[in-house]
């Protein structure tokens, strides 16, 4: 079959490899689609970054380059493996793309997604949503009902924004302040909005402005207004909660400026480099600090707030290509259109 793999930076080859064999409490998929993710982009321009290394194996996996890609997926059940009884094949999944050791303290108490070892399929190793085929542990399988099986590769991402908002404690009639209108922070103020949160975005591209203007309630181009006095005459004192989803420097500070004294602020990017923060800012206002990593626990409810129609995932789709296209029609127009472009899909079936 047909796999997108990482053999190192600026190097993605569409290569033949063997069909995955179906093992006992697992399950078979046909990938339908696969977004490509933030992640997916630094790896190929600076990689390997959760990729393992080359010369040290990932100790969960066993896998090193080259490695599958691909870990925003939905697909169609395929086979079963012996012990499954609670899907059909037929069935429209999305895959939770962990490879956890379960015996670390995180894992014991629940926090899968904060293992010591972990390990995401699609960048560790045990295949990827960039090929015809997976096979994926029952436990991390989910069901998506009537979701057309393009909307739902959108799950893994909005299960990103659910955990932040989750982690933030917003509750109906708050502010919330949001550093960036890019695939992540659109779909914070998508579950904000959902849950009667006002929203407040922050971008300088015109194109994600305009994709940001129908999900919230004022976007603010930082080089256009003070953000700080902007957000202070929207409410009072300042916002509740903010969220960093762009992973820049003035972006933390332009949020954490925008918060209320005694407010709430999540960084949800993943950043490239070490971050530099005002900590005089956080101390002086009493601003609560703190990391969203991913996800846990947040597939399901993700998956509720879609079949419920709270939030539409069709107009986050942007582009969808062939696997062949990867880099040339995905990876590269991230790079040079990346205000354009929100999220590319690829199909990995046959062209």
């Amino acid at each position: 079959m047909r796999s997108a793999r990482f053999h190192g930076v600026r190097d993605i080859r569409i290569d033949d490899v063997a069909e995955p064999e179906l093992r006992p409490g697992a399950v078979k998929i046909a990938v339908a689609w696969c977004g490509i993710c933030g992640t997916d982009l630094h790896e190929y321009l600076e990689g390997p970054i959760f990729i393992p290394p080359s010369n040290s194996p990932h100790p969960l996996t066993g896998e090193a380059p080259p490695v599958t890609l691909g870990h925003e997926f939905s697909g169609t059940v395929e086979a079963l493996g012996e012990g499954v009884t609670d899907l059909a094949v037929g069935d429209g999944v999305v895959v939770e793309p962990y490879v956890v050791c379960d015996t670390c303290p995180p894992c014991r108490a629940g926090n899968y997604h904060l293992c010591t070892n972990i390990g995401v399929v699609g960048l560790a190793g045990g295949g990827g949503g960039l090929s015809e085929k997976i096979v994926v542990d029952r436990r991390w399988v989910h069901p998506v009902g009537d979701i057309p099986l393009d909307q739902a590769a959108l799950i893994e991402p909005l299960s990103v924004a659910r955990h932040a908002v989750v982690r933030s404690g917003a509750t109906r009639g708050a502010t919330a302040v949001i550093g960036g209108a890019g695939p992540i922070g659109l779909l914070v103020a998508a579950v904000l909005a959902d849950l009667g949160v006002t929203t407040i975005i922050t971008e300088i591209s015109a194109a994600r402005k305009n994709r940001a203007r129908t999900i919230a309630d004022h976007v603010l181009d930082p080089t256009e207004v003070d953000v700080r006095a902007r957000v202070l005459e929207l409410t009072d004192g300042g916002a509740d909660i903010g969220f960093e989803c762009a992973g820049v420097d003035a972006v933390m500070d332009q949020v954490l400026d925008a918060v209320r004294p005694a407010g709430v602020v999540v960084n949800v990017a993943i950043w490239g480099k070490p971050a530099a923060i005002d900590m005089q800012k956080l101390v002086v206002k009493e601003i609560d600090l703190r990391g969203s990593f991913a996800y846990a626990h947040d597939h399901a409810e993700a998956i509720a707030l879609v079949q419920r129609h709270g939030v539409d995932l069709s107009p986050f789709i942007t582009s969808r290509i062939g696997l062949e296209q990867l880099v040339t029609h995905g990876l590269t127009a991230l790079l040079d259109d990346a205000g354009t472009e929100v999220k590319i899909l690829v199909h990995p079936g046959s062209p």
